[in-house]
């Protein structure tokens, strides 16, 4: 249940002074629904009314004068403006008001008074003037206006200002809080009280009190950051008390192992070591286990699963669609049906008798492996004695659908698998909750793909050599950024490349697109990964997915709009089997300093965990890696770039709370308790569970 101290914070808008039932839906359109969403509105600039003399006006200033009311300009139409002249002992000025209240302006400020206005100043053909000042009062009152203003995100019929009003309100509706901070970590980090933060954050003084890096903002960030590593580390110590089977490393593996063309590497050596180590504890696994693209997760997965058929036990591996669910079935049924392990796979493609079959393979026992789509956490796709759950690209699923699969046995462990390199500062914001094996060297073998920068205005040349290949038998991916024409934007679009494409090299191109329906989608791939397609022309849609070792060639256009880790992503669909492959980046000059360097890194290297954390620094804050669809947490104050020592040290507090004080029963743990209310960020809370 809520603290009773917390319950003004989650009242409804309408507890707000001014909100009524037409305000509301517009503040609830800026913020969200509660006191609390507005009280966590940032303003993202400052403005400074300058007090000044008219002679002294500077062309696009906020500026703030004392006048006297010359006259009133009646509009000879109703789409004239209603004009003001007003004047100092230094200069005249125009005040220009659009609407139908003029009448109204001629009453409150008649010719002869005095007032004190505030807005921006403008030099135009009407000689100097300000378009419905932001303030007019009179001078009595001119303690009404601020010096330095906090401009807050506003809304049609809800302007800035009465953003900043309600946000002001909603300070005054926040109590005192017990303190859940660490008294020695507050002081060494120079923190204010939680309500002393959210008060400086409302009412900045200068542009450094806007940055991620003031004491303040650090200060919530960190609060938001320790609710939500303090959740993931309770939540992995309950998993942890959870009992599971106790699976102990087998023979069948090591001959399994044996049989393959290539040897294990070190890396994936060290991950089967971390998985086994987890199957025989006797504690609910849940592992992640991160690596490039083509790095041999699978087959590392592959050995667990072997481990457990040996044991007596059922592995169920899941993809996110059904061209990467066969190829993954492809990989693993092939060595296991040779030992003797039965493998279905189950999609929503399989009908009638055949799926009959499969069904009663899983449920009998007979087959020890189920690799498929959504399709295995069905109702009535039910296991003998399932004791293994394996996710790929675990992030493309919901927390339901994993823990529905999870379901289907007892204390079922859990291998996620993910090809998207994560920096190690982003880990635990992402995975805290998980055990993460990486996978850091490539296969040997691996032919390095060439990768090289083209200007725009050379890609008839790219086409011609791009015909000369495909001639020859090769097969090439071709990536745009766009889909269709848009007016906002001059990429060249899929579908034009794709028809362009097909003019100059002919009928073997494909289009997919993120538009397309996913049968749809997974045919056209199918159809290039059986090389009855010489060129794809593709959104981003193939960043993870087909696997066509016979494709050498990846031509990115407009790469400098991509992100590095995307790009890096993109160029991992090549050189997957034996053949020379080449990387094209196609880009528009000239090149920010940014976008070089970006392109210049990926020339460089093609380890993705380097390239991550590179990636990481030319970005910064915002959506680093473009990594919001990849399961980054959407924080209100934490910055993931600016605030990473920040990340650690929640990292390490929670772990800490968690050992000494399970149950959050003491002084500080009850405090934490409120915390993670404010936050919702609670162990229990299933939205919120990686696994």
């Amino acid at each position: 249940m809520r603290p009773e101290i917390l319950f003004p914070l989650f009242a409804p808008l309408s507890t707000l002074k001014g909100v009524g039932p037409r305000v509301a839906p517009l503040l609830a359109r800026v913020a969200g629904d509660k006191v609390r969403d507005v009280l966590w509105l940032r303003p993202h600039s400052i403005v400074r009314r300058t007090p000044a003399v008219l002679s002294a006006a500077i062309d696009g200033q906020v500026m703030t004068f004392e006048v006297a009311i010359q006259d009133h300009q009646r509009p000879r139409t109703s789409a004239q403006p209603w004009r003001m002249q007003v004047a100092d002992e230094t200069g005249l000025m125009t005040l220009v008001f659009f609407g139908r209240f003029g009448e109204g302006l001629a009453q409150r400020h008649p010719v002869g008074a005095r007032r004190v206005v505030s807005g921006r100043v403008e030099e135009s053909k009407f000689g100097r003037q300000m378009v419905h000042p932001d303030y007019m009062v009179a001078p009595d009152k001119a303690d009404e206006i601020p010096e330095v203003e906090a401009v807050y995100p506003a809304t049609e019929g809800l302007p800035p200002r009465r953003v900043r009003a309600f946000a002001h309100e909603a300070l005054s509706h926040a109590p005192e809080m017990p303190e859940w901070q660490d008294p020695a970590w507050l002081a060494r980090q120079g923190f204010p009280s939680w309500r002393e933060a959210l008060a400086r954050t409302h009412n900045p003084e200068a542009e450094a009190d806007l940055e991620a890096s003031s004491a303040h903002r650090r200060r919530l960030a960190y609060d938001e950051l320790l609710a939500h590593q303090l959740a993931m580390a309770q939540r992995k110590a309950a998993r942890r008390r959870e009992p599971a089977p106790r699976i102990a490393a087998g023979a069948l593996a090591g001959r399994i192992q044996a049989a393959l063309p290539f040897r294990f590497t070190g890396a994936q050596d060290r991950a089967l070591a971390d998985i086994r180590a987890d199957l025989a504890a006797g504690e609910r696994m849940s592992r992640l286990v991160q690596g490039d693209v083509g790095s041999g997760k699978t087959v590392v997965a592959m050995c667990a699963m072997a481990d457990v058929a040996e044991a007596g036990g059922q592995s169920a591996l899941m993809a996110p669609t059904e061209i990467l669910a066969r190829q993954h079935f492809e990989t693993l049924s092939g060595p296991l049906e040779i030992h003797g392990l039965g493998v279905v796979l189950l999609t929503g493609r399989d009908k009638g008798a055949v799926r009959a079959a499969k069904l009663r393979a899983l449920a009998s026992g007979a087959a020890k492996v189920a690799v498929g789509t959504h399709a295995l956490f069905q109702d009535e796709v039910a296991f003998h004695k399932l004791q293994l759950v394996i996710v790929d690209e675990q992030h493309r699923f919901g927390v339901a659908e994993r823990q529905r699969l999870q379901a289907k046995g007892p204390g079922t462990h859990l291998i996620a698998m993910s090809a998207t390199p994560i920096p190690r500062t982003l880990e635990l914001t992402m995975y805290g909750d998980l055990d993460v094996s990486r996978i850091e060297e490539k296969p040997p073998g691996r032919t390095p793909v060439a990768t090289r920068a083209v200007p725009m205005p050379r890609i008839d040349e790219i086409v011609g050599r791009l015909k000369q290949a495909v001639a020859g038998g090769a097969q090439a991916f071709w990536i745009c950024p766009l889909v269709s024409e848009s007016e906002l934007s001059d990429l060249a679009a899929a579908e034009q490349r794709a028809k362009a494409l097909r003019h100059l090299i002919g009928p073997g191109v494909g289009l997919v697109h993120g538009q397309m329906p996913a049968a749809e989608k997974d045919a056209v791939m199918s159809d290039f990964a059986d090389n009855k397609l010489s060129v794809l022309v593709a959104t981003t849609v193939v960043e993870v997915g087909v696997n066509v070792p016979n494709a050498t060639i990846m031509v990115i256009e407009q790469a400098e709009r991509f992100g590095l880790a995307q790009l890096h992503q993109l160029r991992g669909r090549v050189g997957r089997g034996r053949r020379e492959s080449a990387c094209v980046l196609l880009y528009d000059p000239p090149l920010s300093e940014t976008a070089q360097q970006r392109l210049d890194i990926l020339r460089r290297t093609d380890d993705g965990f380097a390239i991550a954390e590179r990636d990481l620094e030319l970005r910064g804050g915002g959506d680093a890696l473009g990594l919001r669809q990849s399961g980054l947490p959407d924080y209100v104050f934490a910055d993931p770039f600016a605030h990473r020592d920040l990340i650690a040290a929640a990292g390490d507090d929670a772990r800490l709370i968690v050992s000494r004080d399970p149950d959050l029963k003491s002084e500080r743990g009850q405090a934490l308790q409120v915390l993670q209310e404010l936050f919702d960020w609670k162990a229990g809370l299933a939205l919120r569970d990686a696994g």
